[in-house]
């Protein structure tokens, strides 16, 4: 299976204490508050632990969002704001802009943040799982399902939560569109690389393949084309990622596209198909050294020489050398001076996201609670630090 090597880092964040002193002012508002420190903690230790896995995940973000939910939803039977949203200031890094954070006094900004650490850790987690060797038929499931989880939360978070941040986010940084866009795609694309893999392991038809492959370098082109107005300084590796997957999922469609015309007799289109993929494989190559010379954000990699990476040239090599074998002793046929053209339209396997929701509210929340939280007593500075 393809491995993604480039991951962007995780967001940093700033401790959260939540002591709202004298303004919880209840037990159960204050055990509230201990809880939702208590289950923060805990899902930012998940988030850098190789041994966590989906379940693990999925509980701790349900703990932590459900409380976090009684900032933001409306409590007391209004539409008005609810109280307690901009109570407690929120610091986060971008995943793109190095250590400087950004800070807001907003729980939607914790929410939309913290969201988008769980989305990528979804992406990691899949990446990490394919790299295993042997995968089993379960666990390719799982990477599978784990990408489309993530492209899910990042699409909820821009359409329903981002939004409705007071401060708009700034050009470039994690909760602005065109980068929250790049994601989605980004997921979507390395989902269907699972499904390309899951054809060829199961020797589905050629054109199918070819159509597979060509969706997804439409997806990896998309992607990269979200990014040409962003500052290049934190781009430019990323795009480098995007740029080759496209180039190398071009090869794989014209590839097979030519299978495809070999077994309709039509062997001179079939070598020019092959060519063709001859040569997009070899700007993904290129692309593959300027990858691991550019600097920015993301992990350092080798890709060229990844097994997928040369398993796909030596498959080229050896289809174009059997067409060209078929044309000398049978076919006879022109080779063709164009490429032909790809007008490919997968009817299977195209991925989605998984439709996401945050958590309904934690049950320690009730109105009672709610009204025990007396915002007319001062809070003390908290002072915080980003680690």
């Amino acid at each position: 299976m393809t491995h993604w090597f480039h991951r962007n880092p995780l967001k940093a964040t700033a401790p959260v204490s939540f002591s709202l002193y004298g303004v919880a002012a209840s037990t159960g508002a204050n055990k509230i508050c201990n809880d939702l420190k208590s289950a923060r903690a805990r899902l930012l230790e998940l988030l850098t632990d190789v041994t966590a896995n989906a379940e693990m995940m999925k509980n701790a973000t349900d703990a932590y969002f459900s409380l976090l939910q009684g900032f933001i939803l409306s409590l007391d039977g209004t539409t008005q704001e609810n109280k307690l949203r901009f109570i407690q200031n929120f610091k986060w890094t971008d995943t793109l802009q190095g250590n400087t954070p950004s800070a807001q006094q907003d729980a939607v900004f914790e929410l939309v943040s913290m969201g988008f650490n769980v989305a990528l850790w979804y992406t990691k987690f899949g990446s990490r799982m394919a790299g295993k060797e042997d995968i089993t038929e379960n666990e390719a499931k799982e990477v599978h399902r784990s990408l489309k989880t993530a492209a899910g939360i990042f699409r909820h978070l821009k359409d329903s939560y981002i939004p409705r941040l007071i401060t708009p986010a700034e050009k470039g940084r994690d909760l602005e569109a065109r980068v929250i866009d790049t994601y989605i795609v980004q997921c979507q694309a390395e989902a269907q690389e699972v499904t390309i893999a899951r054809a060829i392991e199961l020797k589905h038809n050629a054109s199918l393949i070819a159509a597979l492959a060509y969706e997804t370098a439409n997806f990896y082109q998309k992607a990269d084309h979200t990014l040409t107005s962003l500052e290049p300084d934190y781009t430019a590796k990323w795009r480098k990622y995007l740029q080759l997957k496209q180039c190398f999922y071009m090869a794989y469609a014209y590839c097979y596209h030519g299978q495809t015309l070999l077994a309709s007799d039509k062997c001179g289109e079939s070598i020019r198909s092959l060519q063709e993929a001859e040569k997009f494989y070899g700007k993904a190559e290129d692309l593959c050294k300027e990858y691991r010379q550019t600097k920015g954000p993301g992990s350092t990699a080798k890709p060229s020489e990844q097994l997928f990476f040369r398993k796909l040239g030596s498959w080229i090599k050896n289809t174009l050398e059997k067409c060209q074998r078929e044309n000398g002793f049978i076919y006879f046929q022109k080779v063709p001076p164009e490429a032909p053209q790809l007008e490919l339209k997968a009817n299977y396997g195209l991925v989605e996201p998984v439709p996401f929701e945050f958590p309904a509210l934690h049950p320690q929340w009730s109105p009672e609670v709610y009204a025990s939280f007396d915002l007319t007593k001062g809070l003390k500075d908290e002072k915080v630090r980003v680690s």
